[in-house]
């Protein structure tokens, strides 16, 4: 029954926990939904400002998304677990362009998984509104910045690569290194 229910965990066959949350660190019905959002309790994984002030980047993800659940944001994966946790501790007493940050750390593992696939491909029907995210580019100058890559090595994966099946490539312990701003 365990082996049933780990490998079930964070997918659309789990009624208790809610599979957008796992996938996306957001849900649409917010504190009103009916399953659980289990938000971590110790890390998950001007922007440059992150890198020089709590620690090395390894991902940047920027939603284009319009709905309440996803507007804004802007998810940050650093390279130590520590890292992240403080950004988040401290994040959460900044203001940006008028208004408060609000940063939590999130349980996402895979963003490949959180992205529209439909939306890559320029096909997404639901446009700004969908569940899933339409991450924004970022500028060349701001990703060699970020991930102090020279002109010599690859950019980082775009997420429009090829991916396993759902149920088969399904991650049980989350990496904690990942934090929501």
């Amino acid at each position: 029954m365990g082996e049933y229910l780990a490998s079930i965990f964070g997918t659309e066959k789990d009624k208790v926990n809610c599979s957008f949350y796992f996938k996306i660190g957001a849900c649409r019905h917010g504190d009103r939904c009916s399953r659980l959002h289990n938000k971590p309790t110790f890390s998950q994984e001007g922007f440059t400002e992150l890198q020089e002030k709590y620690g090395e980047i390894e991902e940047m993800n920027v939603c284009n998304n319009l709905g309440d659940h996803l507007v804004g944001n802007v998810y940050v994966k650093f390279r130590r677990e520590e890292d992240a946790e403080r950004a988040v501790a401290e994040l959460n007493n900044r203001w940006f362009n008028g208004q408060a940050v609000h940063a939590e750390l999130s349980p996402v593992t895979d963003f490949r998984e959180s992205c529209c696939r439909q939306y890559e491909m320029g096909e997404c029907t639901r446009g700004g509104f969908c569940n899933f995210m339409h991450l924004r580019p970022i500028s060349r100058n701001l990703r060699r910045q970020l991930y102090g890559r020279g002109p010599r090595r690859r950019s980082p994966p775009r997420f429009h690569t090829s991916h396993c099946p759902r149920e088969g490539n399904r991650r049980h312990s989350p990496d904690h290194r990942h934090g929501r701003f």
